[in-house]
């Protein structure tokens, strides 16, 4: 088990969401929600607090679910171009190369983009970490065949892995 730098359980209520209030993008109401739960000894583990924002994010209503995932950006979308993501989500992009992407494969990542939301109606959704360009491309072409049942709970569980690959980085 990995366990945290500051311990989660030695924080107060402010320090708490102010560390981790951002592990599941624009999404505080996570952080908020394990607070209330309570945080023990045994959430000093990664593991064991990714596990409990992971299962407040699958026991959340539809409502909070469509927002969550809607608070994902495109990848190498208009805000990338724009300087728009926040600083983990840059990182992140940037750590799979989408940063150095040529003009056309810019072009080719907007299509992406553009043809899942069509489907779908949300961004695609994608923990993008130990991946590159080539990886997400095929990640596309692969999950534009899911059904838009079977492509929501993808979205939440990539959500799941991006969220536990930042707290593995506190």
């Amino acid at each position: 088990m990995t366990r945290f730098g500051t311990s989660p359980s030695k924080m107060n209520k402010v320090q708490f969401i102010e560390a981790f209030g951002d592990v599941y993008e624009h999404s505080p109401w996570v952080a908020e929600a394990a607070w209330a739960r309570g945080i023990t000894g045994r959430h000093d583990e990664v593991e064991v607090l990714a596990a409990m924002m992971a299962d407040i994010v699958a026991t959340a209503g539809m409502d909070r679910k469509c927002a969550l995932i809607e608070a994902h950006p495109d990848l190498a979308g208009k805000a990338a171009v724009r300087g728009e993501l926040t600083s983990a989500s840059s990182f992140e992009q940037a750590g799979a190369g989408l940063a150095e992407c040529s003009p056309e494969e810019f072009t080719v990542f907007q299509a992406c983009n553009n043809a899942y939301r069509e489907k779908f109606g949300f961004p695609f959704i994608m923990a993008v970490k130990n991946s590159n360009r080539h990886d997400i491309l095929a990640g596309f072409e692969a999950r534009l065949k899911n059904s838009p049942e079977r492509e929501f709970e993808t979205a939440l569980a990539e959500i799941d892995k991006i969220a536990q690959f930042r707290l593995m980085e506190r």
